[in-house]
């Protein structure tokens, strides 16, 4: 046996602290009130927009080299004590809900399952599932024909996905789809509805998994276990999820990076001499100012990123930064996320658990006898009471119905699907005429759904539902939807079809790198958080030989 199976669960990261710069007695972010402090006038090393997940391990990482850092994020720092209740209602804050203008043949409804508003970003509000993409994520166009081909590939985000994993840390079973691995700690105990929803599986010959999710199982440093509260897509009171809150800002603080909550970035500012920004102005609730920086990172994410780019007007990019060829803002994704619920005689209370408790990745790559390319994975999911009330309200079911089906919720249980759609140009991120209170035209979302995108979502329905029907489920209801983002300021190898080089810089311009999922070429049939953060980890080693 391994040294490191041996001492699995207790080997904590190298070069982050985050985990014992947490206090036991308070769920505040540690070095809040003692952060350092640098003049708007002070050309920094580094100015990153975006205080998630892709933003706050870049400022961890870079940091740790002793860079000079400054994160500007639009919404509040959080106080979890206070501000994080378990109330779905109340946790409204939690979400960007900012207005945003939809449209195209399928318009995708933007909230509070798309992207966050405040220091941690959505990962506060995420269901905890940490997935890698797979290696053929990364040359899909090579082998299947479809989407795009990325101008790196699975062993250039191996090692940060390992790292970060450790650095969450990642509780589940050994994996053995797309490169098979294992974890850092053992998989936490499921609950009677993923019990039912494993036995419907096994009986079609699907094969599942626990796990992989960013929830301490067992104590990490100040980090408690997770006591399966439920809320974990209301923020996590007692800090067992994983986010950027708790996994990597305490330990930028400790090193020096300030954050500026409540601050809008509104426009990257460029020196049309020499092709380089000079910095960031952003909003400091009413006031314009600009900090100086010797390079820039934007990781606002797939909707705003895309935005701020084509904000950044100058003599040099008069339609948008890095908007020279009509990139910015194209190739955005959604993925497929249909949902179905069954009912069973016991009672389950699906709730109690990690959402995401048992999943496969069986369908995951093409299979060209279902009709389609590419494919999905399949997730168990936990509705909350008013998510479920969603759920009921899909089907049809109101007044009198509507109210039976809610005192009958600890009876059921919901399994999932995250459909692989496929990047197309159209699809896309502008700006409207609308304004937003900073006076800056909001974000419009185009999307319209692919021939093959339809047929991967009526496949995995079937899937679903066969699961539900052979574990024996009463009753069924089903609701189509769809969650995460990533595209809209994809990397490729050449301008004309891409919006940022390898390396992550934006073409033509030295000095400014995009840390977020907008990169991606391909969205995958995972979820993407723990990409974004290996893409960050990866970019802050490039960033370090580049010299910004």
């Amino acid at each position: 046996m391994s040294l490191k199976s041996l001492l699995k669960g207790s080997v904590g990261p190298l070069d982050n602290d985050s985990r014992f710069l947490l206090d036991v007695h308070s769920r505040q972010l540690p070095g809040e009130e003692t952060m350092c402090s640098y003049d708007d006038d002070d050309e920094v090393d580094l100015v990153i927009v975006g205080a998630g997940a892709g933003g706050s391990v870049l400022a961890q990482r870079l940091a740790r080299a002793g860079w000079r850092i400054v994160i500007l994020e639009a919404g509040p720092f959080w106080h979890p004590d206070d501000d994080w209740v378990s109330d779905e209602a109340g946790s409204h804050d939690l979400y960007w809900t900012q207005k945003r203008i939809i449209g195209g043949d399928d318009p995708i409804e933007l909230g509070k399952n798309n992207s966050g508003r405040g220091v941690g970003g959505s990962m506060v509000h995420y269901a905890g599932y940490t997935p890698r993409f797979h290696p053929s994520d990364f040359d899909t166009y090579t082998r299947d024909g479809v989407g795009a081909d990325w101008p790196i590939d699975y062993e250039d985000l191996r090692p940060h996905y390992e790292r970060v994993e450790r650095e969450l840390p990642v509780a589940g079973q050994d994996w053995p789809w797309g490169h098979p691995h294992s974890y850092p700690f053992s998989p936490h105990p499921i609950s009677g509805a993923a019990q039912k929803l494993w036995h419907g599986a096994h009986e079609l010959g699907i094969e599942m998994r626990v796990g992989p999710v960013g929830i301490v199982n067992g104590t990490f440093g100040n980090r408690p276990h997770c006591i399966y509260r439920g809320y974990c897509l209301q923020g996590c009171k007692v800090n067992a999820k994983a986010s950027p809150y708790v996994t990597h800002l305490p330990d930028a603080l400790a090193h020096d990076v300030e954050i500026r909550a409540d601050s809008m970035a509104l426009r990257i500012e460029i020196d049309d001499d020499t092709g380089r920004a000079l910095g960031v102005v952003y909003a400091d609730r009413d006031a314009r100012r600009m900090q100086r920086a010797r390079a820039v990172a934007v990781a606002g994410y797939s909707i705003e990123t895309p935005r701020l780019l084509l904000a950044s007007t100058s003599r040099r990019h008069p339609h948008g930064l890095g908007n020279g060829d009509d990139q910015v803002g194209r190739y955005v994704m959604v993925q497929g996320a249909t949902q179905s619920a069954g009912r069973w005689p016991e009672e389950l209370r699906m709730y109690k658990g990690p959402p995401p408790e048992i999943s496969s990745e069986q369908f995951y790559e093409t299979d060209r006898s279902r009709g389609f390319a590419r494919g999905f994975s399949i997730q168990t999911v936990s509705p909350m009471p008013i998510g479920w009330a969603e759920h009921v309200l899909a089907d049809g079911h109101w007044g009198r119905a509507l109210r039976e089906y809610m005192r009958d919720y600890n009876h059921w249980a919901t399994i999932g699907v995250l459909n692989e759609l496929l990047a197309h140009p159209d699809n896309r991120i502008t700006l409207a005429e609308d304004t937003d209170p900073y006076g800056q035209p909001v974000a419009r979302m185009d999307y319209t759904l692919t021939d093959n995108d339809k047929a991967n979502m009526a496949y995995s329905t079937k899937v679903i539902g066969d699961i539900l029907d052979a574990a024996d489920a009463q009753d069924v209801l089903t609701i189509g939807r769809f969650a995460h983002l990533v595209g809209g300021a994809r990397m490729g190898t050449a301008p004309e079809h891409s919006v940022v080089d390898a390396d992550h810089r934006i073409w033509g311009v030295p000095n400014v790198f995009v840390a977020d999922g907008s990169v991606c070429p391909t969205q995958g049939a995972a979820n993407p958080a723990l990409t974004i953060m290996a893409l960050a980890s990866r970019l802050a080693d490039r960033m370090r030989t580049l010299g910004g």
